[in-house]
C-alpha cells in the first residue's frame, strides 16, 4: 500500500478521535455526562495497560517464550480480581483527597510533601520514558513493513533525519498537539478529561476488534478451527517451552504492580473515576477484555512462525501474517489497532506526567521564586496549563530522544518490563501509607530514593547496551574494578535473569528502607492526620476535621481561588460554604473545617501539596501542634464516636453563637443607621415644607411684582418635587418589599437596557472623567422581563460607581454572561471597593457609606434595588475579592407576564 494511503488513513483515524474528544469534552461542559457515567466505559478506559507491547509484543513473546507472555496478563487479572478491595481503598483515597495524580497521592498520604511528589515524579518520568520511545518504534515499524518506502523528503530535511526517525518524529509531534488539545484545555477541579476518556475508549474497542479479527483468520481462514490450531501448536517450537517458575511468578508479579503504580494505569484507575461503583464491573470486565486480547496470541504466533520466512519478526506478526496471505484489509485493520494502542497509551501517559511535573515541580518553584507567592497577582491557571503543555512536548520530545539513543531496535525489545520495574518501586511506600499508620515520610523517601538507583544501576542504564551509559568494562567487571558491584550481578550473585536480578535487589533495599526508616523516625503532626485519613479512610466522615490554624482574610482566600479556579468555579464555591455556615453572601467564615474543604478544593487543580502550601501562606504558615494530636489519638470506636460527637455539638454551638453574633452587630448598626436615618428624614422633609409655606406666605402679598411672584411659585414648585421624589421612594419600597408592585413584563435587548441606564446616569458628577468598558457582543441577548424596573437597577448602580469610586482614573466594567436559562451583569469599578464590615449592610433600607449627617440620598437605592430584583425573580449581590466595588445582577432571561409581584 502507498505510503501515502496510509498517512490518510491514520489522518482519518485521527480526525474521528478528535471528533469524539471534542463531543465528550463539549458535553462534559454542558453537564451532560450520562455516557461517561455507563459503567462499560471505565474497564474500556483501562484499556491502555494493552499498548503496542502487547498488542504487538505479545505474539513475538509468545514466539520466543512460549506461555510466558500469559504473565502479562495474568498479573492485572489477579489485581482486579483477587485484590479488589485494594482497588477499592485505593479509588476512595483518591476521591476523598482529591488526588491529581500518583505523585499527589504519595506527597498527601506523608504530611502533603512537596519532595515526595518531586521524587515519585522523576522516577515516573524516568520510567515511562523508554516506555514511550517503545511505542513510537512500534508504529514507525508498522508504518515501515506495512507501506511503500516514504517518499525522499518526508522528514524536516534540515535535521538529515532517516526515514524511520523523521516517521517516529512526526508521530510524536501529532500525539503531542492531540494531547495538549485534550488534556489541557481547562484546568478542571477533579482534574478529569473527559474527552480523553472517550477517545480511549473507542480505541480500547478498535484494537480489541483488530486484534480478534485477525486471530479468527488465523484458526478459521489459515488453520481448520481449534483442533487444528492445537495440533499445530503441539508440533511448533512453542511447545517446547521449559518454565521457569521463579521468572514466571516474578513476571507476574511485576505485571500486578504496575496496574497500581505506573502513572498512566493510576490516571485512569483512580483520577478518571467518576463512580467508585464502576470498579465493581471493571472487576469482571477488564479480566474479560484481557482475556480477549490474549486468546488469540498462540495461534497467530504459530501460524507465522508455520507461514513467514525464517527472520521475520516475530513482533510484527499481526501486521505481516495478513500482508502475506494477500489480506490487506485485514492488515489495515490490524495497523489500526496497533495505531491505537500506541497512540492511548502516550497521551494518558503524557497527561500524567505533565500534571506531576507542574504540580510538584513548577508551581511550587513559582511560589518560592515570588515573595508574596499565593497573594501575588495573576492567573495561576495560566502558569499551570503553561507548564503542563510544555512539559507533554518534552515527555514527547524525550521519549524521541531515548529511541534516538537507544538505535530503536533490540535494545527497545524488553522496554516494557523494564518500565514496569521502574514503576513498581513506588510499591512499597504505596501500600504502606495505604495500611500502615506507622510509615513516615523519611522512610518512603529513603526507600524510593534507594530503590530507584538501584533501578537505574541494574536495568535501565544497560539497556542501552554495551558501550552505551555505562561502559563495557563496568558491566563485566563493576566499577573501580569492584566486581561484587556489577550492574548485572550485585554482591557476586550471577546468573539470574537481569530483570529479576534488578527487580529482586531494587524492591529488597527498598523495603528494608522503608520500613528501617519509618520505625527510626517518628511522623510529624500532619503525616499522624494523613495517615489516619488514608488508612481510616471508609471510617472518615464527609467533613472530616481540619487542623489547619492561622489567620486568613477570606477575601484573600477568595482572590487565590479564583486565580486557580476560576471566578464563576470559586464564587460558587464560596457561597455555598457561606450558606452553609448560615451566612448570606459569598464569604464564609475561615473556619478550619472551611480551609480543609478550600484546600481539597484547590488539590483536584494543582496538587494536595501545592493546595496545603498556598493556603498555609495565607494563613500565616501555622500547622498542627502535638497538643492537636491528641484528639487523634483515641484508638477505640467508643473514644471515637464521643469525639465526634462532641466535636458537631460544638461546631453547631459556634455556628449558632456567630450568627447571634452577627445579627447583633447588624441590628446594632441598624439600629444606629434609623436614628440617622429619621433624623435624616425630618430635616428631608421639614426643609421642603419650611420652604413651601414661607414662599406661600409671600405670595399671599397682593403688592407683590409679578418677577418675584413667578420666581417663588417656582421654588415651591422644586420644594415640592424633590419632596414628591422622597415620598416616592418610600413609598415604592413599600409596595416592592409587600410584592404589590404592578410588573409590566416585555421583551428588549439587553444591551439597550443597559446602554439606557449608562446615558440616564451620565448626568453624576459629569465634570469627571469615567471610564466604562463593555463587551457589546456578549450584551446582545433578549430578556423578557419589566424593562423600566430593570433600567432603575442599572441606573443606580452606575451611578452609585460615578459617585463612588475613587480610583484616580476611575473605570466601571460591565461584563455579562449567559447561565443556562439566566443571565448575570456584573458591574465592577476599579476603587477601594466596599470595606468588610460594611457588606452585609449595604442593601439594608437605612444604610448609608458616607457620613449621615450630611444632606443627599436617604440610603435607599440598594435597598429599593434588593427589593426590585426579589420582584423580578432575580438577585442582586456584592462581589467580594474583585479588587473594587463589585456588585452582581442576575436574573432569568424569561419571566412570563402576569407572574410574580402584581397589584
Amino acid at each position: 500500500m502507498p505510503f501515502d494511503v496510509l498517512v490518510a488513513v491514520s489522518l482519518i483515524y485521527v480526525i474521528v478521535l478528535f471528533a469524539v474528544a471534542f463531543v465528550a469534552e463539549r458535553r462534559a461542559r454542558q453537564g451532560r455526562l450520562m455516557i461517561l457515567h455507563r459503567p462499560i466505559v471505565y474497564p474500556l478506559s483501562l484499556s491502555i495497560y494493552c499498548t503496542a507491547w502487547t498488542f504487538y509484543g505479545a505474539v513475538g513473546y509468545a514466539a520466543r517464550s512460549g506461555l510466558e507472555f500469559a504473565t502479562i496478563y495474568l498479573g492485572p487479572t489477579l489485581v482486579f480480581v483477587g485484590w479488589w478491595w485494594v482497588l477499592r481503598k485505593l479509588v476512595r483515597i483518591g476521591r476523598a483527597q482529591r488526588v491529581t495524580s500518583i505523585a499527589d497521592l504519595i506527597s498527601s498520604r506523608y504530611g502533603k510533601s512537596n519532595l515526595l511528589g518531586v521524587i515519585v515524579t522523576l522516577m515516573s518520568v524516568a520510567s515511562s520514558t523508554p516506555y514511550i520511545a517503545l511505542q513510537l518504534q512500534s508504529v514507525t515499524l508498522s508504518f515501515g513493513v506495512f507501506s511503500e518506502p516514504a517518499p525522499v523528503g518526508w522528514g524536516p530535511a534540515v535535521w538529515n533525519l532517516p526515514d524511520q526517525s523523521a516517521t517516529a518524529l512526526w508521530i510524536a509531534a501529532g500525539l503531542a498537539l492531540f494531547t495538549i488539545l485534550f488534556g489541557t484545555r481547562n484546568l478542571d477541579a477533579n482534574e478529569r478529561h473527559h474527552g480523553v476518556v472517550m477517545a480511549i475508549a473507542l480505541e480500547a474497542v478498535v484494537k480489541l476488534v483488530a486484534l480478534v479479527a485477525v486471530g479468527s483468520f488465523v484458526v478459521w481462514g489459515v488453520a481448520d478451527g481449534p483442533a487444528d490450531v492445537l495440533a499445530r501448536i503441539d508440533a511448533s517450537p512453542i511447545a517446547e517451552w521449559d518454565l521457569k517458575p521463579g521468572r514466571f511468578a516474578g513476571l507476574i508479579f511485576v505485571s500486578a504492580a504496575a496496574v497500581l503504580t505506573l502513572p498512566r494505569m493510576f490516571q485512569v484507575l483512580v483520577v478518571e473515576n467518576v463512580d467508585e461503583r464502576h470498579l465493581a464491573t471493571a472487576s469482571w470486565a477488564f479480566p474479560a477484555y484481557l482475556l480477549l486480547m490474549s486468546l488469540f496470541v498462540v495461534p497467530i504466533a504459530v501460524v507465522g512462525l508455520e507461514r513467514l520466512p525464517p527472520g521475520a519478526n516475530p513482533d510484527l506478526f499481526v501486521l505481516t501474517l495478513p500482508l502475506a496471505l494477500d489480506q490487506g484489509k485485514l492488515a489495515l485493520l490490524a495497523f489500526l489497532g496497533g495505531f491505537s494502542s500506541a497512540t492511548s497509551m502516550v497521551i494518558v501517559a503524557a497527561i500524567a506526567l505533565a500534571t506531576m511535573v507542574s504540580n510538584h515541580i513548577v508551581t511550587p518553584l513559582w511560589l518560592a521564586l515570588n515573595r508574596q507567592g499565593a497573594r501575588e497577582p495573576g492567573d495561576i491557571r495560566g502558569l499551570v496549563l503553561f507548564s503542563r503543555r510544555v512539559s507533554i512536548a518534552a515527555v514527547l520530545a524525550m521519549g524521541y530522544g531515548y529511541y534516538r539513543l537507544s538505535g530503536g531496535s533490540t535494545a527497545l525489545a524488553a522496554i516494557g518490563l523494564i518500565a514496569f520495574v521502574g514503576a513498581a518501586q513506588v510499591l512499597p511506600a504505596l501500600l504502606g501509607g495505604m495500611f500502615w499508620r506507622g510509615a513516615t515520610r523519611r522512610g518512603a523517601a529513603a526507600g524510593l530514593v534507594t530503590g530507584f538507583a538501584i533501578w537505574l544501576y541494574t536495568l535501565f542504564l544497560p539497556s542501552f547496551g554495551g558501550g552505551g551509559l555505562i561502559s563495557t568494562a563496568v558491566m563485566q567487571a563493576g566499577p573501580f574494578g569492584l566486581g561484587w558491584l556489577r550492574p548485572q550481578a550485585l554482591f557476586g550473585i550471577a546468573g539470574l535473569d537481569p530483570l529479576l536480578h534488578a527487580l529482586f535487589w531494587s524492591l529488597l533495599f527498598n523495603t528494608l528502607f522503608f520500613l528501617i526508616f519509618s520505625m527510626t523516625s517518628f511522623p510529624g503532626p500532619m503525616e499522624r492526620l494523613q495517615g489516619v485519613a488514608f488508612v481510616n479512610v471508609f471510617e472518615q466522615t464527609a467533613g472530616a476535621r481540619s487542623w489547619l490554624r492561622g489567620q486568613a482574610e477570606a477575601e484573600d482566600l477568595l482572590s487565590m481561588a479564583q486565580r486557580i479556579l476560576g471566578p464563576e468555579e470559586a464564587q460558587r464555591f464560596f457561597q455555598a460554604q457561606a450558606a452553609g455556615q448560615g451566612k448570606g453572601g459569598f464569604l464564609p467564615d475561615p473556619t478550619p473545617d472551611f480551609l480543609a474543604r478550600l484546600e481539597r478544593q484547590l488539590a483536584g487543580s494543582v496538587g494536595a501539596a501545592t493546595a496545603h502550601a498556598m493556603i498555609s501562606q495565607l494563613t500565616g504558615g501555622a500547622s498542627v501542634s502535638v497538643q492537636d494530636l491528641i484528639a487523634v489519638a483515641g484508638e477505640t470506636a467508643e473514644i471515637k464516636e464521643h469525639t465526634a460527637a462532641l466535636e458537631a455539638k460544638s461546631a453547631e454551638l459556634e455556628r449558632t453563637a456567630r450568627a447571634l453574633r452577627e445579627a447583633n452587630e447588624k441590628l446594632t448598626s441598624l439600629s444606629v443607621q434609623k436614628d440617622a436615618f429619621l433624623g435624616q428624614i425630618s430635616h428631608e422633609l421639614r426643609t421642603p415644607m419650611t420652604s413651601i409655606r414661607a414662599f406661600s406666605e409671600i405670595l399671599m402679598e397682593p403688592d407683590l411684582p409679578e418677577p418675584m411672584r413667578a420666581q417663588y411659585a417656582e421654588i415651591i414648585f422644586e420644594e415640592a418635587r424633590r419632596l414628591t421624589r422622597l415620598l416616592d421612594d418610600l413609598l415604592d419600597l413599600s409596595v416592592l418589599e409587600h410584592r404589590k408592585a404592578q410588573l409590566s413584563v416585555s421583551v428588549a435587548n439587553l444591551h439597550d437596557l443597559i446602554s439606557r441606564a449608562v446615558q440616564a446616569a451620565s448626568s453624576t458628577r459629569p465634570e469627571r472623567a469615567f471610564r466604562l468598558e463593555r463587551d457589546f457582543p456578549a450584551e446582545h441577548m433578549p430578556v423578557f422581563t419589566d424593562t423600566d424596573r430593570l433600567v432603575q437597577v442599572f441606573i443606580n448602580l452606575v451611578s452609585n460607581a460615578r459617585k463612588y469610586c475613587d480610583a484616580e482614573r476611575p473605570v466601571l466594567r460591565i461584563e455579562v454572561k449567559r447561565r443556562g436559562g439566566r443571565v448575570q451583569i456584573d458591574f465592577i469599578d476599579n476603587g477601594k471597593g466596599i470595606p468588610k464590615q460594611s457588606q452585609s449592610l449595604i442593601f439594608e433600607k437605612f444604610a448609608r457609606l458616607t457620613d449621615t449627617s450630611r444632606a443627599g440620598g436617604a440610603g435607599l437605592g440598594l435597598a429599593i434595588c434588593r427589593e426590585i430584583m426579589a420582584n423580578l425573580g432575580g438577585t442582586i449581590d456584592y462581589l467580594p475579592g474583585q479588587g473594587g466595588a463589585a456588585f452582581r445582577v442576575s436574573l432569568p432571561l424569561r419571566r412570563e407576564a402576569g407572574e410574580g409581584a402584581t397589584g
